[in-house]
């Protein structure tokens, strides 16, 4: 069974389907992973080829619209899927699936599945009207062709169903976001107390600001508390300035440590993992913090909600809200133990409900793949 994969980030395809490309080829597949030429380095083709996937390579614009170059990656899929003749086709993220799928389509693919993986800045209050209304009317187009659909969430989907974006015709299935790697991400005991991290883009819709100004906040009562960034500012509309990091850094209000390669570092050496974002599709850094042992300061937004169970192995505040924001983490502050106590529950809850064998092994049934023997 030949099964294509098509992603708009390249080490998206290590990074968070790493274990499901090696589940297919457990079971006997042929993966061809395609991915957009100026995001795909020549370390990722590698690793994907040590795993035994075929990289291809497309021009693909992440953000924003250009008629060329839309027809462009819709033409170079569709040469790819005459070329390789795949009986499955995956795709994620707004452009692989609408153009993907379509492409799948007129290729003739025999089982096309998308995976919705969050809603992104088109669905955001801030995101233009017209830009909204075209991501809607692409993805309603392309659904219309898809065999299956994925959600991460039930927010997601009950969204794209509301909406009509989905056809009632199309069957849909919500899985545990895309799972964790619990053998790669372990658990490791709390060793400070006092060490916030954020992990991720750096999107006002991130929640990135409020993380700051709950910061300056926190710090106004507890000086020597420090909060940690990992990330980077990306190129669509809702991306912080530089200037903005810049002022962050210089007045000592966050330790930026840029984008790195592996995240299980500054896991272990933070306290606890903060994501104040407005919406996702089940955020990978969350999982993350949990399978390694870490309590969770998210939002009650779509995505986020389902991860943690409020005063269990984190807490819950309202999107947009620094003042909340900041009252959580002092809670961690004022009583060391809930942080240990509250990182062992986070584990507990990866392990039952993220492991990634699980969410695969649902994954793996919906794409027509049968149960290795």
């Amino acid at each position: 069974m030949k099964v294509a994969i098509v992603a708009a980030r390249g080490r998206s395809l290590v990074n968070f389907r790493g274990a499901l490309i090696m589940d297919l080829i457990d079971r006997g597949a042929e993966v061809h992973a395609i991915s957009p030429v100026d995001d795909t380095d020549e370390k990722t083709r590698a690793e994907l080829a040590r795993m035994g996937a075929t990289s291809h390579l497309v021009p693909m614009m992440r953000g924003g619209t250009s008629v060329f170059g839309d027809l462009r990656t819709f033409c170079a899929l569709l040469l790819i899927f005459r070329r390789i003749r795949p009986d499955c086709l995956l795709t994620y993220t707004v452009k692989p699936v609408v153009y993907g799928t379509l492409a799948g389509w007129i290729a003739g693919v025999q089982r096309r599945v998308a995976l919705i993986t969050g809603l992104g800045y088109a669905f955001m209050e801030e995101g233009s009207s017209k830009l909204s209304w075209l991501v809607v009317w692409l993805y309603r187009i392309a659904l219309r062709r898809a065999h299956l659909v994925f959600f991460q969430n039930p927010d997601d989907q009950e969204v794209f169903r509301g909406k009509r974006i989905l056809p009632e015709r199309v069957p849909s299935r919500v899985v545990n976001g895309s799972g964790i790697d619990l053998d790669q991400f372990q658990f490791a005991p709390v060793r400070d107390c006092s060490k916030f991290l954020f992990i991720g883009r750096l999107l006002a819709s991130k929640g990135i600001r409020e993380y700051v100004d709950a910061s300056r906040i926190v710090k106004a009562r507890h000086p020597g508390v420090e909060f940690g960034v990992v990330g980077w500012i990306d190129d669509v509309p809702d991306s912080i300035r530089k200037e903005e990091l810049d002022d962050w850094v210089d007045s000592k209000t966050i330790n930026f440590f840029g984008r790195l390669e592996d995240v299980k570092p500054a896991l272990r050496d933070c306290t606890v993992l903060v994501l104040p974002s407005y919406r996702e599709g089940t955020p990978r850094t969350v999982l993350e913090a949990m399978a390694t042992g870490r309590a969770v300061i998210t939002t009650d937004a779509p995505g986020c909600r389902e991860t943690v169970v409020s005063g269990e192995n984190g807490f819950l505040v309202n999107v947009r809200d620094t003042l909340s924001l900041a009252d959580a983490m002092m809670r961690f502050l004022e009583d060391p133990s809930l942080a240990i106590g509250m990182g062992r529950k986070s584990r507990e809850i990866a392990e039952l409900k993220y492991d990634v064998r699980k969410v695969n092994a649902e994954m793996l049934a919906g794409m027509g793949m049968a149960a290795k023997p």
